[in-house]
């Protein structure tokens, strides 16, 4: 009896330890891809809330322009583009990045 009680143990101790590379390779995923993907949203989503008039920010779609105006209702933001400062209405989702402040 303890003999089969023996293998018994000894079997789930071997299943166990196959899984153990699986659980450490999904370990290191997540602090590789996972968490700097969490840290980049978060900055992300800052810097969208904090955009201000006069700011020259860049869009997904690559227009450069700096912010004329910012509509909280609709979530939307004015952006003046040169040369022609022509004026136009994009999504604050749209923003991709913050390229400089605003000159005096």
């Amino acid at each position: 009896m303890n003999i089969l009680l023996g293998f018994f143990i000894q079997q789930q101790t071997n299943q166990l330890l196959s899984f153990l590379p699986m659980v450490l390779i999904m370990v290191v995923f997540y602090f590789l891809l996972f968490l700097p993907m969490q840290r980049q949203k978060k900055q992300q989503k800052a810097m969208i809330e904090s955009l201000k008039s006069g700011d020259t920010v860049i869009t997904t779609g690559g227009i450069v322009g700096t912010v004329y105006r910012i509509n909280n209702e609709d979530d939307t933001l004015v952006l003046q583009v040169k040369p022609d400062n022509i004026k136009l209405q994009v999504s604050r989702a749209a923003v991709s990045g913050l390229l400089g402040e605003k000159k005096s």
